[in-house]
């Protein structure tokens, strides 16, 4: 599949949010990045995910009329799986007093979202763990249901913010209240992006400036008593991460020169293990100095060339290796 144009360029907003929201947390940023947008962040890194992925299987699915899953898990765990351990076998290293055995289970079979006693320095895998259970369950059931697969959508959508309010009145707050279900609503909104942008019209500047305050404005709302908090779990939040995917199609459709300008692109290429690597550096309650997450950014680096690089290009030969042989029999059989 063709690289689809402005997607590294909001992967690397993305991941700015998430470092500059780190950063404020221990006060070398503004404050207006912890407290509010690098939630954000995270949540733009869903819906890229939910859309990206669905692309891909809807893709296949027109071409072969299903979805081999197998091809699928060989290919994310090449992607995932290799800077991911990496990262947590040296933080496993150089924190090991501060880990118990259930931390360091949680991280490795991703499901640090259900472990609510890890210590920061593995803070962020709740949402690599989120999109590993995503990268799961969604492919199955889109091959299962794919006839259904709006329905399905629209029905997490709907019902996501339910669930969040039930753990929410019950007073369900281990972790972060929305890891699960919100989150399936979060991913859901670019999952159903991808199923229908064909058929979408083309977005106007204006309605992408109403979708760009709705994500700038929505994540300043204060949720301090139970009325406003099921306010933004039924409303804000579903009308928050359908505009992200708005905001998405539109520069994917109109692509803009910033977000494509190779720089910002090469960041938006290795967000994910700057995503890994910001955590030591970045998010370390003692931390004394911004200029650290120049750190984060050298081993995102060397995670990205040395790890990332080199297992992606060894997972297109292994997974879809090069189909000469049946060529050259018919080239090498002597002529009858």
């Amino acid at each position: 599949m063709k690289r689809i144009p402005s997607l590294d360029g909001v992967r690397a907003i993305s991941i700015l949010l998430v470092v500059l929201g780190h950063l404020a947390k221990s006060r070398h940023a503004p404050q207006i990045f912890w407290e509010y947008y690098a939630d954000t962040g995270v949540r733009i890194f869903f819906v890229i995910s939910g859309f990206l992925i669905t692309t891909i299987l809807s893709k296949e699915h027109t071409r072969t009329s299903t979805i081999s899953l197998r091809t699928f898990y060989l290919r994310r765990a090449y992607r995932i799986f290799p800077a991911a351990v990496v990262f947590i076998l040296v933080m496993v290293v150089a924190y090991w007093r501060e880990l118990r055995w259930y931390n360091i289970a949680a991280a490795f079979l991703y499901v640090a979202n259900f472990d609510y006693t890890r210590p920061w320095i593995f803070g962020h895998l709740w949402s690599l763990s989120v999109e590993e259970q995503f990268y799961f369950l969604w492919p199955s059931v889109l091959k299962r249901w794919y006839k259904h697969r709006l329905a399905i959508l629209v029905g997490v959508i709907a019902l996501a913010p339910v669930g969040e309010a039930i753990l929410y009145l019950a007073k369900v707050r281990g972790g972060n209240i929305g890891d699960f279900p919100g989150v399936a609503g979060n991913l859901a909104a670019g999952c159903l992006l991808a199923l229908i942008a064909d058929r979408l019209p083309r977005i106007k500047g204006y309605a992408a400036l109403i979708m760009l305050s709705a994500v700038v404005l929505i994540p300043l709302f204060a949720a301090n008593t139970p009325v406003k908090t099921l306010l933004l779990v039924f409303i804000l939040s579903p009308l928050l991460h359908l505009s992200i995917a708005g905001l998405l199609l539109h520069v994917v459709q109109a692509p803009y020169g910033f977000l494509n300008w190779r720089p910002v692109s090469w960041l938006g290429k290795i967000s994910y293990s700057l995503y890994l690597w910001q955590q030591p550096f970045c998010s370390d309650p003692a931390l004394r100095s911004g200029y650290l997450a120049l750190f984060a950014l050298a081993m995102a680096c060397l995670s990205y060339y040395l790890v990332e690089l080199p297992m992606l290009k060894r997972r297109e030969k292994k997974v879809h290796p090069p189909r000469f042989s049946s060529a050259r029999a018919i080239v090498s059989t002597p002529a009858a």
